[in-house]
Parts: structure tokens; C-alpha cells; sequence
């Protein structure tokens, strides 16, 4: 138990955004099998070997070999045995890279899962967002509605949204890239919730009626 609740603390970190779904796919299961297989070896073979650990209480022995077997078999998976030099960057060797994969494939599995589901979803939210007035005002509502984003977090963001601002794109598929980024930060929910809360702020002005032309038929003699 303690390794699969490990590995799903992992899945859900990386998609804090919609965590479910970070659960909800084959390669995730596999991660999180692997991480409970790995914990309840290690418990077998301390109780094969009957470890105590010092405990003499029958009870407090147990639970003392459940903890130490789920951490200690989550320590020796995440561990290095050494480093190899490839080029400029240097490559972890262990078990390590095993789980490395493991995660790859399970953000790939996630991302195409999902990536449907979240252009139809920003498509119908963002439509007739203008992005000029809606890069510095949706942005900066959704950040205040998130207490606990961290300050990094946000930093990093803003300096997305300048590259989106600042690149060579129509206005359309800025406001697309606007409300993905977004949806990355905060979610769908709170996107969905401060677009519509936002409303007229956000959308272009609307142009101002022509001014009704007046008739030049004569009205007739009497």
C-alpha cells in the first residue's frame, strides 16, 4: 500500500491541474503496480528473514516491518548506483532510470488521452476571447482565485504568456494557447468559471453601428 500511495502522490504532482486523469490510464497503472510489487517484496523477504528491528511487541514489529519494507523499497527504486559522463550531461545509472521511463510513458499516455478532450475544451471556452484584453485580466483573475499557486510557478507562467504575446501568430490561436496555458496552471473548472464571470470584459468591442442613412426621396407636393 504505502509504495502504490507513493507512486500515485508521484502521478498526481505531475498533473495537478486534472489528477485524475493522471490515474486513469494503462501505463499509470503499471507505475503504480510496479512501485506496490517492489514494497511487498521487500516486506516478504524481512519477514522471510524475520527482522524485527529491535521491536519486541508482536503488533508494533508488524507495523514496524509494513513501514520500513514500503519506504526503504521507494528509497532503493528512486536510488543511482553510479553516474555516466554523455557528453555535457550527466546520466543517472539504477533503478532509477527504470522508473524514469516508466514516467515517460505514462505523461505520453496522459497527453494523448487527454489532448482531444482539451482542444475541444478551450476551443468552446475561449471562443470570442479577445487575447489583447484577455493576456494580462483572465490571467491574472485565475492566479488570484489559486491561494496556494507558488511564486515560481507563476513566474514561469508569466513569462510564457509574454512568448505567446510576442510571437507571430493570429489573435485566434493566441487566445488558444492563452486558455491551454492556463488550463496547465489552475484547471478547467476555474478557467471555464472566471471566462464566464469575466464575460464582456474579455470579448472584442463590439463596432459601432452606422449611422442610418437619411432618405433623399423628397416627400411628395401636395
Amino acid at each position: 500500500m504505502i509504495g502504490a500511495a507513493v507512486g500515485a502522490v508521484e502521478l498526481i504532482s505531475r498533473y495537478k491541474d486534472e489528477p485524475d486523469n493522471a490515474l486513469n490510464s494503462w501505463p499509470a497503472v503499471f507505475y503504480l503496480l510496479i512501485n506496490a510489487l517492489a514494497s511487498a517484496g521487500a516486506l516478504g523477504l524481512i519477514r522471510v528473514f524475520n527482522w524485527d528491528f529491535g521491536v519486541s511487541e508482536a503488533g508494533a514489529a508488524g507495523w514496524t516491518q509494513v513501514i520500513l519494507a514500503g519506504f526503504g523499497a521507494m528509497a532503493i527504486l528512486r536510488a543511482s548506483l553510479f553516474t555516466v559522463k554523455v557528453g555535457a550531461e550527466s546520466v543517472p545509472i539504477g533503478p532509477s532510470r527504470f522508473l524514469e521511463a516508466l514516467l515517460i510513458a505514462v505523461d505520453q499516455g496522459v497527453d494523448r488521452k487527454r489532448a482531444q478532450g482539451r482542444s475541444a475544451v478551450v476551443s468552446k471556452v475561449m471562443r470570442d476571447i479577445s487575447f489583447e484584453k484577455a493576456y494580462l485580466a483572465l490571467p491574472s483573475y485565475c492566479l488570484a482565485l489559486m491561494q496556494n499557486l507558488p511564486q515560481a510557478e507563476q513566474e514561469q507562467f508569466a513569462r510564457k504568456i509574454n512568448l505567446i504575446r510576442n510571437a507571430k501568430m493570429s489573435p485566434r490561436i493566441k487566445s488558444l494557447l492563452l486558455g491551454l496555458a492556463l488550463m496547465n496552471v489552475v484547471g478547467e473548472g476555474v478557467l471555464k468559471a472566471a471566462v464566464e464571470h469575466l464575460g464582456e470584459d474579455l470579448k472584442p468591442a463590439s463596432p459601432n453601428p452606422s449611422p442610418a442613412r437619411r432618405s433623399d426621396a423628397r416627400p411628395p407636393h401636395a
